[in-house]
């Protein structure tokens, strides 16, 4: 059904949060995209794949004769010495396909499907581009305490998997994607909607790569491991895990996680904390990674479950709140700017724009989960007509395009952020870039994950109300957020505008001065932990013996256990929950 055009929505901003005008879902003609074409990729199903130039023939044939063999079986047939082989992937029919895992008691994240591009680059080289690169030098005295010592990994587990981005995902064009150093072709210029340099279409589960491309220009880097404070292992488990994911096949989902470990618990750098020195960025959320072990079929795979995985610091886009090997850091957004300058100016712009809207929301129902909130959420926006925008997310693929995201989140004064597969959604950092305050549903969604990025104090920038009295019909959002006086909303947006450098990647390319952006956050909280381990290791203590594993976000969040206020919304995990 034709809907009105959101150029006729936009062009009027007016001066402040209270200011009404009707509720509109947005719309309007495809060629305002002027971002890359997206349509779904096609191809003939029944004709068979040519794998003759793929690497590991060997290892397909084993793969095959095993079938979905346990894991442990293949490290014991294996030759330990064998640290080489390479891994494929498993191409399937479409009928095949249709028999895949369900995700079952397992949760993605929110809006989480690829955009749909058109396939056009055939090889992807992580390179530093040439203008503009910096390269890592050291001070002895600054550096102090920061060296990080980089894995040299057998190229099978991150460069291997760009040079054959094509077949990473099934829907969507991951070499466009993994181009300029993980963030995408640039957008189109449209300075109504953001500053000229520094914007790309960055996919969200590319941040591994990205992470990558910025830990090659740390200025700390060592080449000696015995000086290093912590060692970073560069393997993209996202982009490895990927290609698997919806296929029923959990050995080949596992393979080479399983590798992995093995070569690094073979490594002498491994023995020294036996590994507790040691993290990993994995570009998706913890349950892409935590499969039941008693499940093969499950979803994803089981690298966060193996013992050598849990004694590393695991880096995740969503962690898991009963876990305490796995925290987790900012989804990647559009913006990566290049000069401490860039950050300054949007954010002083952010100041300056007046809002129309009192809140908004982007995403979609979600008929088949029993706890989400989705509906109702839904329902009273478009109950609130004049105070209430909503952008659905449908097979026009408008939620994963910046022009309509950013039209949407800088003319709202609030943002909601309920929960949808998982607790959290790349939503949340693509709203507060546009300075627009976020409202949670659930601790799970924020509080308890960003705890190297967000303040304690969550009221300075942000609004809780329980999924659970929205659900029952107790909690009118609009009334809620109408309640809260002008001079709170004033000062709670200023909160969320000083938060944008530290949920923000800056370009590889490039360094910046003074500004400390989201890897350099997380750098700190990494090496800050290893040494909190490494005390307990000098003294003699058992590592995070202090805690009860289930009650981890507690300790981390708070640093203290004990009955909390909270406690209800982690009673039941959500990989247990019914659907």
């Amino acid at each position: 059904m034709p809907l009105p055009n959101p150029v006729l929505v936009i062009a009027s901003l007016m001066s402040e949060d209270n200011e009404t005008q009707s509720v509109e879902t947005i719309s309007g003609k495809e060629n305002e995209d002027k971002l890359s074409k997206e349509e779904v990729n096609t191809r003939d199903e029944d004709k068979p794949i040519d794998l003759s130039s793929m690497k590991g023939k060997r290892k397909e044939a084993v793969a095959k004769q095993k079938g979905t063999e346990n894991v442990s079986q293949l490290r014991r047939e294996e030759n330990a010495e064998d640290r080489t082989v390479d891994s494929f992937p498993i191409v399937k029919s479409r009928r095949d396909r249709a028999n895949r895992p369900r995700r079952r008691n397992r949760n993605k994240s929110v809006d989480s499907s690829d955009p749909v591009m058109e396939k056009r680059i055939e090889k992807v080289v992580v390179e530093p581009r040439r203008q503009n690169v910096l390269r890592a030098r050291s001070d002895s005295t600054s550096c102090s305490g920061r060296y990080i010592y980089i894995h040299n990994l057998p190229k099978k587990f991150n460069q291997d998997l760009l040079d054959n981005c094509r077949t990473l995902s099934f829907w969507t064009d991951m070499c466009e994607c993994a181009s300029n150093l993980g963030l995408g072709a640039p957008l189109p210029s449209n300075e109504k909607l953001y500053s000229r340099t520094g914007w790309f279409a960055t996919n969200q589960f590319l941040l591994e790569v990205i992470f990558h491309n910025r830990m090659k220009q740390y200025k700390c880097l060592t080449k000696d491991p015995s000086v290093a404070s912590a060692i970073y292992v560069p393997y993209y488990a996202g982009l490895d895990v990927g290609r698997y994911l919806w296929d029923p096949d959990g050995f080949m989902r596992d393979y080479d996680a399983v590798n992995l470990v093995k070569w690094l618990a073979s490594r002498p750098e491994w023995k020294k904390m036996w590994g507790r020195d040691h993290f990993l960025v994995a570009g998706r959320i913890n349950w892409d990674f935590r499969r039941d072990p008693k499940n093969e079929s499950d979803w994803g795979n089981e690298l966060l479950n193996f013992a050598e995985s849990r004694n590393m610091t695991m880096l995740v886009i969503e962690s898991s709140p009963w876990n305490y090997n796995d925290f987790a850091i900012p989804y990647p957004t559009y913006f990566h700017p290049s000069r401490d300058d860039d950050v300054f100016q949007w954010q002083n712009r952010m100041r300056r724009l007046k809002r129309r809207y009192l809140f908004s929301f982007a995403g979609a129902r979600r008929p088949n989960l029993r706890e989400s909130i989705r509906d109702e959420v839904i329902d009273q926006c478009l109950a609130s007509r004049r105070k209430c925008r909503f952008l659905e997310c449908n097979k026009s693929q408008k939620c994963h395009n910046p022009v309509y995201l950013m039209k949407l989140f800088q003319s709202s004064v609030f943002c909601l952020q309920p929960p949808g597969d998982s607790y959290t959604r790349r939503s949340i950092f693509d709203s507060i870039l546009a300075g627009c305050i976020p409202v949670f549903f659930h601790p799970g969604s924020a509080y308890v994950q960003y705890i190297w990025h967000f303040p304690k104090d969550y009221t300075k920038y942000s609004v809780l109300i329980p999924a659970g009295e929205v659900k029952s019909g107790n909690a009118n959002i609009e009334r809620i957020l109408q309640r809260i006086p002008r001079e709170k909303r004033v000062a709670m947006r200023e909160e969320i505008i000083k938060l944008i450098p530290k949920v923000i990647y800056s370009d590889p390319s490039s360094r910046l001065d003074t500004t400390e952006d989201a890897f350099d956050l997380t750098v700190k909280g990494v090496i800050d932990r290893v040494e909190t381990v490494r005390n307990q290791m000098r003294e003699g203590k058992q590592v995070n013996s202090e805690l009860d594993e289930e009650e981890s976000w507690k300790y981390f969040t708070f640093g203290k256990l004990g009955i909390h206020e909270w406690d209800p919304f982690f009673s039941s995990k959500p990989g247990k929950r019914g659907r």
